[in-house]
């Protein structure tokens, strides 16, 4: 089953729905659904076509023909290669875990327990 992602006029998902395999009985069913909602309508997979599998609040990037999620904390970049946000520090790896904290620029251990 492939997924739909219908945009907002800010290139915004709004809504994704499950529908036809593009593909099938010859139908562009990306245009086909766009149509028929009168809304721009990109098609997701979970297989990592257009980069990321689109959520409500990601942004379809045409340029990329990537929908990247939100930017978590301002201090974060957009990995160009994977269209995902990543932390300026990366995260131990000590299995511990961990929260971002934005006004240090560290990650934070959680105490567990």
């Amino acid at each position: 089953m492939d997924y739909y992602a219908f945009l907002d006029s800010n290139n915004v998902v709004t809504e994704v729905i499950g529908g036809k395999d593009q593909g099938s009985e010859n139908v562009d069913w990306e245009k086909w659904y766009g149509e028929f909602r009168g809304q721009v309508c990109k098609r997701s997979t979970t297989d990592g076509f257009r980069k990321n599998y689109a959520g409500v609040g990601f942004t379809y990037d045409a340029q990329r023909d990537a929908f990247i999620p939100p930017q978590p904390f301002p201090s974060w970049v957009l990995n160009e290669e994977t269209c995902l946000w990543e932390a300026p520090v990366a995260m131990s790896a000590d299995g511990k875990f961990y929260n971002w904290n934005e006004d240090s620029n560290a990650w934070l251990e959680v105490e567990i327990g």
